[in-house]
């Protein structure tokens, strides 16, 4: 069922403090100006739809090479990377 499908993708990403499973519709305002990557998963007929939103300026780019700079460094991941979205 798809509510199994969508606790699988949440227990997988658990431990991942910049990605959440929605059950919501996704937005991309839900995402500007933040390191974070929704995911929404619906079913259609018999097969799952996966849609993802990041902002490709910061979890694309500077966000993903400070997350990964604070991994190789024994830091915590968020740190500096704790932003607020702002919705338009």
């Amino acid at each position: 069922s798809i509510d199994e499908i969508i606790n699988l993708y949440k227990n997988y990403f658990f431990n991942a403090p910049f990605v959440n499973v929605s059950h919501n519709e996704i937005s991309l305002k839900d995402v500007i100006n933040t390191n974070k990557c929704l995911i929404h998963l619906t079913k259609i007929d018999d097969k799952i739809l996966i849609t993802t939103a990041i902002d490709n300026l910061i979890k694309g780019a500077s966000g993903q090479a400070i997350q990964n700079l604070n991994l190789m460094f024994g830091i915590d991941q968020t740190t500096g990377l704790k932003l607020k979205g702002s919705t338009y």
